[in-house]
């Protein structure tokens, strides 16, 4: 989703800065990076070292309106008896009042409370003033969560030109898109191991134009986080056990592929197990291992929206979520036939809307032009216009609004707006279901 949020001043571009905000059920990530495209750079919870996860969560000092956050939160729970309040995230989609105390706070609120004290880890790094546009990456975004984060951005209060959401599916294929292109050869796959493993695969058609990314999830329960044994011999056993399991479920789901790339992504990769699976990821492939290309990829996200590279102009992202399919119409424009492009391929298709005004020249017909990028061919949709006033050749001014009410389908209402003082409206409207 991209809201403007005007200030009623243009900000120096070179002065500003772009900001990933990874907003996860346990931890928080922040990256950063200048609005000319430079690596980002993660903040870290702890100066000088790199642990970039910050718990997400707030911790309320008992009788007293005072609130922590992070691992100050952690610690003062711990060592003082604070309150702990845990999944934030969670607790803002639910939208349920939040008891502390016998007093009950609102979630968003709450949620929106840790979101602005963990930007004080920033602060430490570059002015807040300088933000002029952030990306909030989930690993999930459903409209409810573009609902909650919506009010959470409001709630920030910071002069912001932009704010952004987007899921960690397409903050991967946004970080791709900024690194080397032998990185990308072939495909690239993420392995994420938090509480259990995922893998994400992303893959681009070169037959198409522009060329068509996809990215396929797959979660593996079987390989749920562990609870070491406390004997050593009984940990080994347990970590040999892991290791043989990850080596088969790469040798499985690799095998006959070419992949460039593979990343270790979560906290569950540094318990260091993975050794014998770890050479059999290596066999002809670059691996990396570390936990912020979410956050970096948010940076990318929210740098493509606002100008998008010539790297990223060759290529379009089909998330599960995204419109497949082109749709547009054909329109006579200064005496000649053209293309009029009403909604583009690669958008959300819960925040897809388009509104605009057409004469109609002649006919009780508005035909809308489907072009899939996924293959297929280019077809036609007509909406029909039963009872539409007689009235001479291209004197009828129609109001078409399009909004997409599902992945593939779209909801057209086209309003009869007369043509000025000549013909009035005849107040008709005509509303018509497609699929795209």
């Amino acid at each position: 989703m991209f809201q403007i949020q005007k200030d009623g001043k243009e900000k120096k571009n070179e002065q500003g800065i772009a900001v990933g905000y990874d907003l996860g059920h346990q931890f928080a990530q922040i990256s950063y990076c200048s609005l000319n495209g430079q690596e980002p750079e993660t903040v870290s919870a702890v100066a000088g070292t790199e642990q970039y996860n910050i718990p997400a969560v707030l911790c309320k000092r008992v009788g007293v309106g005072q609130w922590y956050y992070g691992k100050e939160a952690v610690k003062f729970a711990k060592e003082e008896g604070g309150i702990l309040v845990e999944d934030l995230l969670l607790l803002a989609q639910r939208g349920e009042d939040v008891m502390v105390e016998g007093e009950a706070f609102d979630p968003v609120a709450l949620l929106t409370l840790f979101i602005k004290r963990s930007l004080s880890l920033l602060s430490m790094q570059v002015s807040l003033g300088r933000i002029e546009s952030i990306m909030f990456t989930v690993e999930e975004l459903t409209p409810r969560l573009v609902d909650v984060l919506s009010r959470v951005a409001a709630g920030l209060q910071i002069k912001t030109q932009n704010i952004c959401f987007q899921n960690h599916l397409e903050s991967f294929y946004a970080y791709m898109l900024h690194q080397s292109s032998e990185l990308r050869k072939h495909d690239v796959v993420v392995f994420e191991y938090s509480d259990a493993l995922k893998m994400l695969q992303l893959g681009c058609n070169l037959r198409t134009t522009p060329i068509v990314v996809t990215i396929e999830q797959k979660d593996f329960p079987q390989m749920l986080r562990r609870v070491w044994a406390q004997e050593e011999s009984g940990r080994e056993q347990q970590k040999q056990e892991l290791d043989e399991l990850f080596a088969q479920i790469v040798q499985e789901n690799l095998q006959g592929r070419l992949v460039s790339t593979i990343f270790l992504l979560g906290d569950g990769f540094k318990e260091g197990w993975a050794k014998e699976s770890l050479k059999l990821l290596c066999r002809n492939r670059r691996v990396f291992q570390g936990n912020n290309l979410y956050s970096k990829g948010a940076c990318y996200g929210i740098l493509e929206r606002l100008k998008p590279s010539e790297e990223g102009k060759k290529y379009v992202y089909l998330g599960a979520d995204k419109l497949k399919s082109n749709i547009g119409m054909k329109v006579l424009r200064r005496g000649e036939d053209s293309y009029y492009a009403i909604l583009d391929a690669g958008s959300n298709w819960y925040e897809t809307v388009s509104d605009f005004d057409i004469i109609l020249e002649d006919g009780d017909t508005v035909d809308l032009i489907i072009t899939p990028l996924t293959g297929g061919d280019v077809t036609e949709r007509q909406v029909h216009l039963p009872g539409i006033p007689d009235r001479p050749r291209a004197t009828t001014r129609l109001n078409i609004h399009l909004e997409m009410t599902a992945v593939n389908q779209a909801t057209v209402t086209v309003e009869d707006k007369g043509f000025g003082e000549l013909f009035p409206s005849s107040g008709k409207a005509w509303s018509s279901t497609i699929m795209v």
